[in-house]
């Protein structure tokens, strides 16, 4: 296996050549930290890489291994979105208002180290996680490795364009608004949001009132059922992935909870999907789910804002003008409207609609990759404006907490990456992870790589 090939090898790949001897951890982090030096300066992935960190990490697993240690991740390097905690390294949630290193790991981070992961650096967001773009005054604008000159997305976008690039195997990633689906759309990446609660937020009780989950980017579903089943502490979901799933109702709808116009490449790509899993013998037909006329999703979101700068900035002053402006948003929202959207998540109304099929296939975004840095300098409200255009199709499933993921399964006319969202009942990750590895099989995304790589 030539270098590059195994930087496109995947976390289940990388675990199993550890295992057996024929690859170190220590040679995997050299091989990464390399092509960070090389590929980052033009992609801008990494808020901080932990190099030094890393390769003794990588050391303490290679003698793990040689004492027969067989975790399920031993010596696999990945990165962390910068809103995890990682003991001694400062948590910026993409600002430079934070300053205080964290006492001890997240949850996740702490899992992820329990299963023998290596962490090799964290990775760069907008501010406060709030947009689908990753840029901002503190840390610049994070690039897709498919064209430069386009986005990877957000909030997620620096996980995901390390991923893409073959910086790490895999990274971590949070999604309040589509902010895992949206960067692997982008960057022909697998993510799943996975069901409200089920890998914990912790030491948060929660984020963006109840939106948020936590999850990873990932280039294979073998590789995020791997990472799920221990993110999730799920052993079944590492296998969920196996065998074909059972003759699914699949919904097909191009309807957004917020109007827009949608791209001609994303309705090819759409009804390219719609085709492909017609022909894999699934019943396929078109139905728009009953999205109501004004969504609680929106009051939720806009409310965190005054929530995060609150709580997880130290020097709340110290933020962009633009996130000062989603802030005062969310602090004029009343409080019964906040209420009202706290008491309602769109399940009950949803309910019959996933009595009648198993799954639901809609767009990830309206259009393709946007151009890097979009929003850059514009104030909150006509940033919010063109994020309500270009992503209306997530959000809904964070308000509801059903699973969904993005699925790399087409190309724009210019060849950059788009994604399809399958969305399932809460709880059924096993199921969107089935029917996303029987498309992979079928179109081996996996074998593509970004010329930024």
């Amino acid at each position: 296996m030539d270098r590059d090939e195994l930087a496109f090898a995947g976390v289940a790949r990388q675990a199993q050549l550890i295992r057996s001897g024929e690859i170190t951890s220590r040679e995997l982090v050299i091989l990464y930290l390399e092509r960070i030096e090389r590929l980052d300066p033009q992609l801008n992935a990494f808020r901080k890489v932990m190099d030094e960190r890393a390769l003794v990490d990588a050391q303490q697993a290679d003698g793990r291994r040689g004492a027969g240690d067989e975790r399920p991740l031993l010596g696999v390097p990945i990165a962390v979105k910068d809103v995890e905690d990682v003991t001694g390294e400062v948590t910026t949630w993409g600002t430079a208002a934070n300053f205080t290193p964290a006492s001890q790991d997240s949850e996740l981070v702490r899992r992820l180290r329990s299963a023998g992961a290596v962490v090799i650096g964290k990775t760069n967001l907008p501010e406060l996680a709030i947009i689908g773009d990753t840029e901002g005054p503190a840390f610049g604008i994070t690039r897709n490795p498919w064209n430069t000159d386009r986005s990877p997305g957000g909030s997620s976008g620096g996980s995901a364009a390390a991923v893409a690039a073959g910086l790490c195997a895999a990274a971590t990633a949070s999604d309040g608004a589509g902010s895992i689906r949206i960067p692997a759309s982008n960057c022909g990446l697998v993510g799943l949001k996975p069901t409200r609660d089920c890998i914990p937020l912790a030491p948060l009780k929660e984020h963006w009132y109840g939106l948020s989950v936590v999850g990873f980017e990932a280039r294979s579903v073998e590789d995020v059922a791997l990472l799920m089943s221990i993110g999730a502490d799920a052993d079944d979901l590492r296998d969920s992935f196996a065998g074909p799933p059972e003759r699914l109702r699949v919904a097909v709808s191009a309807k957004a909870a917020l109007p827009t116009k949608v791209h001609a490449d994303v309705k090819r790509v759409l009804d390219e999907t719609a085709g492909r899993l017609r022909s894999l013998g699934h019943e396929v037909e078109r139905s728009d789910p009953p999205y109501a006329l004004v969504s609680p999703s929106t009051t939720r979101y806009l409310a965190g804002m005054i929530q995060d700068a609150e709580a997880l900035i130290e020097r709340p002053e110290r933020l962009a003008r633009r996130t000062k402006g989603f802030v005062r948003i969310g602090g004029a929202i009343p409080r019964p409207m906040l209420d009202w959207a706290l008491r309602n998540d769109d399940t009950e109304r949803m309910r019959p609609f996933f009595e009648r099929h198993d799954v639901l296939l809609t767009p990830v975004a309206a259009v393709p990759p946007v151009r890097a840095g979009q929003w850059e300098g514009l104030g909150a409200v006509r940033t919010f404006l063109g994020l309500a255009q270009a992503y209306p199709f997530a959000i809904e499933w964070n308000l509801t907490g059903q699973p969904s993921i993005s699925v790399p399964v087409g190309r724009s006319d210019d060849g950059l990456p788009i994604g399809m969202q399958l969305v399932g009942r809460p709880g059924e990750e096993a199921t969107l992870l089935a029917l996303a590895a029987q498309l992979e099989g079928e179109l081996r995304w996996t074998e593509h790589r970004p010329p930024a790589s």
